[in-house]
């Protein structure tokens, strides 16, 4: 059965709660991303996506640089271990309507796993199995 540990992404993008709105909507540019795991020191604190710097501060029409990363952010999130099987992970991510899951290894942040890569996991096994239904006929 395959784990979390087998598709999640390890360099996983951070942000300190003090930085600003600003600050992390260029990291989202520059980094070519749609969300940050916020960290208060070394703890993830949260997570803080494209979506929250539209509806908290481009919506309400706010200024960016004013704002800190801990007045925007999801302070909740939902994490898993790097063994969790990959059917466990889906089954949280569809029952919670979640996009993403941090990983967490005794606490520190190890990785996280989003939608896109257990679609491509999804992907790969479907064709897999495809595969070797078509050779066995």
């Amino acid at each position: 059965m395959a784990r979390i540990r087998d598709i999640m992404s390890r360099s996983v993008i951070t942000i300190p709660l003090g930085k600003t709105a600003l600050e992390a909507a260029r990291m989202l540019r520059d980094r070519d991303v749609s969300f940050l795991v916020t960290v208060d020191g070394e703890r993830p604190a949260g997570i803080l996506s494209e979506r929250d710097i539209v509806r908290k501060v481009a919506a309400e029409d706010r200024t960016a640089s004013r704002l800190t990363v801990d007045q925007i952010h999801a302070d909740s999130f939902l994490s898993v271990d790097p063994s969790t099987a990959i059917e466990v992970a889906v089954q949280k991510m569809i029952n919670s309507n979640v996009r993403r899951l941090v990983v967490l290894d005794d606490g520190r942040l190890a990785g996280v796993v989003t939608q896109t890569d257990l679609a491509s996991f999804l992907r790969s096994r479907l064709l897999i199995n495809g595969t070797i239904t078509r050779t066995e006929s």
